[in-house]
């Protein structure tokens, strides 16, 4: 039996893996977690990478080298995670490890997270993520799985208020060594092809590291559950897509 442990995104909680987990056999002992301040994890008075993954540790420190999966932040935290502790592999759902234009954009909606209109921030985000185009039940679940605050999109962004682009790029880029140099297999899915910059930053650090592109958004572990199922096969027979 193999064991993953699966990280979700921002705002959301450990109910959006549904949809995979229902494609997922018996060979799988699945953990779920709720990161701190979301569903039904209390809430922390700060949310520090370095906090988040030690809390995420401590509900997974049971499992033997398990496949860490992410989801856009989750994705972040299961990068730091594998880097950190044992893992077979890390399977990362739609997130750039470079902050790019987010980094931007995030730094100047700062003034508006802290007040009363916070929330437009959230929604113009929502609008980018390709969620109209979810199947049904998935749809529903994106908009009722999650409880966006405040106080979570700037504690989980506050490496991004608190640092540069260049410091968080080093701190990736010595996670993604750590990994590539204990043999943690990484894979990447994303909707669409990644630029060719990123893709030679990426596999200089991890040689071995997969990408496949699955259209529809966001959610590629709601949009497409079985491909994700598949690669995660892949990944557990140690095969490189």
């Amino acid at each position: 039996m193999t064991d993953l442990l699966l990280v979700h995104g921002l705002t959301y909680d450990h109910r959006t893996w549904g949809p995979l987990r229902d494609e997922l056999g018996p060979e799988w002992r699945v953990r779920a977690v709720d990161l701190p301040g979301h569903g039904d994890a209390p809430r922390l008075g700060s949310y520090a990478m370095r906090d988040v993954v030690e809390v995420v540790h401590e509900q997974a420190k049971d499992l033997t080298e398990p496949i860490v999966v992410g989801h856009s932040v989750g994705a972040i935290i299961a990068t730091a995670y594998a880097a950190a502790y044992p893992a077979a592999a890390v399977l990362n759902l739609d997130q750039p490890l470079l902050l790019g234009p987010f980094g931007a954009a995030v730094r100047a909606a700062e003034p508006v997270l802290r007040g009363p209109d916070w929330r437009t921030v959230w929604d113009r985000m929502l609008a980018g993520m390709g969620i109209d185009a979810l199947p049904d039940d998935a749809r529903r679940l994106v908009e009722t799985a999650t409880d966006p605050r405040p106080d979570l999109l700037l504690g989980y962004w506050g490496e991004i208020l608190r640092h540069s682009d260049a410091e968080i790029a080093e701190q990736r880029r010595a996670e993604l060594a750590a990994i590539a140099a204990r043999g943690i297999g990484y894979h990447l899915v994303t909707g669409s092809e990644p630029p060719a910059a990123y893709l030679a930053w990426l596999t200089n650090l991890v040689p071995d590291a997969g990408v496949t592109v699955l259209p529809g958004g966001h959610f590629p572990h709601l949009a497409h559950p079985a491909a994700v199922a598949r690669i995660l096969a892949a990944l557990r027979a140690g095969r490189r897509l």
